[in-house]
């Protein structure tokens, strides 16, 4: 067993019975291929959460200040994750997330660029759009759905892939990219939150 499947029924065995996870669309999730796995970003948890619900391996994309922790920073490479600087302007990150996506692996990624104070979707960071169009791989939109409260339902609902090849057919720009992957975010937002 490797650490990131440890990692996995780890955070799984811990985070379980704290919170009443209820995982939709699931199904939705491509076998194999390259996939850009984007979703909106409430709490710290959340990428732990993505990871454990998702049916494939994640490789996540985060900041580079994480891999500076004492304890958090050793593990993060080992657990698939690499390092990012603000803002998604980070060459290096650029080339391993292509290379990733185009080995036909999936890349995790918060296209907000940080947490959302409120829960309301932020504008996303065009480097979303890049990384989908440059890197040969469809978009999978998720939208985690709160709140993190003890014994309380947090959703996790993955969509429709988005299909990129339309998009590089007409030459979109990464910002129009990015901006029909926050659409798709938050139409499962839309549908899926309670209370509305």
């Amino acid at each position: 067993m490797n650490l990131y499947t440890f990692g996995k029924a780890l955070v799984k065995t811990v985070l379980t019975p704290m919170y009443r996870f209820e995982v939709i669309g699931a199904e939705n999730f491509p076998k194999d291929g390259g996939i850009l796995l984007c979703s909106n970003h409430i709490h710290a948890l959340d990428p732990p959460v993505v990871g454990m619900t998702a049916p494939r391996t994640v490789h996540f994309m985060a900041k580079e200040e994480l891999f500076k922790a004492p304890i958090l920073g050793p593990i993060l490479p080992k657990v698939n994750a690499f390092p990012v600087k603000r803002g998604m302007s980070d060459r290096e990150a650029l080339r391993t997330a292509l290379k990733l996506l185009k080995s036909g692996n999936v890349v995790g990624l918060f296209p907000e660029g940080t947490r959302s104070t409120d829960g309301v979707l932020k504008k996303g960071l065009s480097g979303a759009g890049f990384f989908a169009l440059r890197g040969n791989a469809d978009v999978m939109p998720c939208a985690i759905i709160g709140p993190y409260k003890a014994f309380r339902k947090v959703k996790v609902v993955y969509g429709e892939p988005i299909r990129m090849e339309p998009f590089r057919e007409r030459k979109a720009s990464a910002d129009e990219v990015t901006e029909a992957i926050m659409g798709n975010i938050q139409k499962i937002l839309d549908e899926y939150q309670e209370n509305k």
